[in-house]
């Protein structure tokens, strides 16, 4: 009786905890969004416009197999498991990213299964994806979900890619070499045993990847390190590989046709995969970030809240 008792209350006391750093979250992004007027921001007194030269393209992973040619009903067109903002400098030919976690607390765009529209509530970032019809639909909606989240700032563009993607991309440079640094990863393909440096192809990429440990909190936000040291590997290869044929990138574009879904025009997209390659240091340095803030364990879920004022400055 003692134990139910305890248990009750700590399960009260948490919920309270979440509603309450929930409420914060939600009135810190009034105050932010408040701020934005568009193509200029507010900040520490001063006003700055946007850099037109600067182009903000979201770049999405979906956790869903075969062609994102089919439309699907709300909730069956799958969830977005990488999120990435690129900040594409148009004048240098140099691109910046921001790696935005997927279970990021924000307001979010709710639909029913014939896509209308029920208001907005405070969910995971990733799942605002997931109630559009799997294709553009989709891609608008998490698209809206970041703008608000980054205080307005408008998004020029998007390119969303499933995981069928993943070994496509992998074997067009040959395979990726990586260390295994998980030691459930094996449990999953015995091929990739914790501690050995192996590189990887087909399947093996994607199981690399998209692997956490669903038991252990914020395997999500651990495992985005991992997307980034298997990025920064595949973007070596691709730039030897872009070295050797110049027509490497169009190629690798023209592969993933039937897994991409995008609103951006071939010579956009091309012009923004060429300067990326031809960034240096892209994962590293001056180039790479992520958003700033503090991952918690929600009732039934993960959670992760931004810092507020060192996104802001971001």
């Amino acid at each position: 009786l003692a134990f139910f008792v305890y248990h009750t209350c700590q399960l009260y006391l948490d919920r309270k905890a979440s509603a309450e750093q929930a409420a914060q979250w939600r009135q810190d992004q009034i105050g932010s969004t408040a701020k934005g007027m568009g193509d200029r921001i507010e900040y520490e007194g001063k006003t700055y416009r946007r850099n037109t030269y600067v182009k903000a393209i979201l770049c999405m992973g979906i956790d869903r197999t075969g062609s994102l040619e089919e439309s699907r009903v709300a909730g069956q067109g799958g969830q977005a498991d990488g999120i990435f903002l690129i900040a594409q400098d148009t004048a240098r030919d140099r691109v910046k990213i921001l790696m935005i976690p997927r279970d990021t607390m924000t307001d979010i765009t709710l639909t029913d299964l014939s896509g209308n529209e029920l208001g907005k509530d405070l969910q995971h970032l990733n799942l605002a994806y997931g109630y559009g019809d799997g294709e553009q639909e989709s891609c608008e909606l998490l698209t809206e979900a970041v703008e608000n989240l980054l205080g307005g700032v408008e998004i020029d563009g998007y390119v969303s890619v499933n995981m069928s993607a993943i070994p496509v991309l992998n074997d067009l440079v040959g395979g990726v070499t990586v260390t295994i640094d998980d030691p459930g990863m094996e449990g999953r393909d015995p091929s990739l045993p914790y501690g050995e440096t192996v590189t990887l192809h087909g399947k093996q990429a994607e199981t690399y990847v998209r692997y956490r440990d669903i038991n252990v909190s914020q395997s999500a936000i651990s495992r985005m390190d991992r997307h980034k040291t298997y990025a920064k590997g595949w973007m070596e290869q691709a730039r030897n590989e872009q070295q050797k044929d110049s027509q490497f990138l169009g190629k690798t574009f023209d592969a993933l046709q039937e897994y991409m879904v995008t609103d951006l025009n071939k010579d956009a997209y091309l012009d923004a995969g060429l300067a990326a390659m031809g960034t240096e240091n892209l994962f590293g340095g001056d180039h790479f970030f992520t958003v700033p803030g503090e991952g918690t364990e929600g009732l039934v879920y993960d959670e992760f809240y931004p810092d507020g004022e060192a996104f802001e400055e971001m």
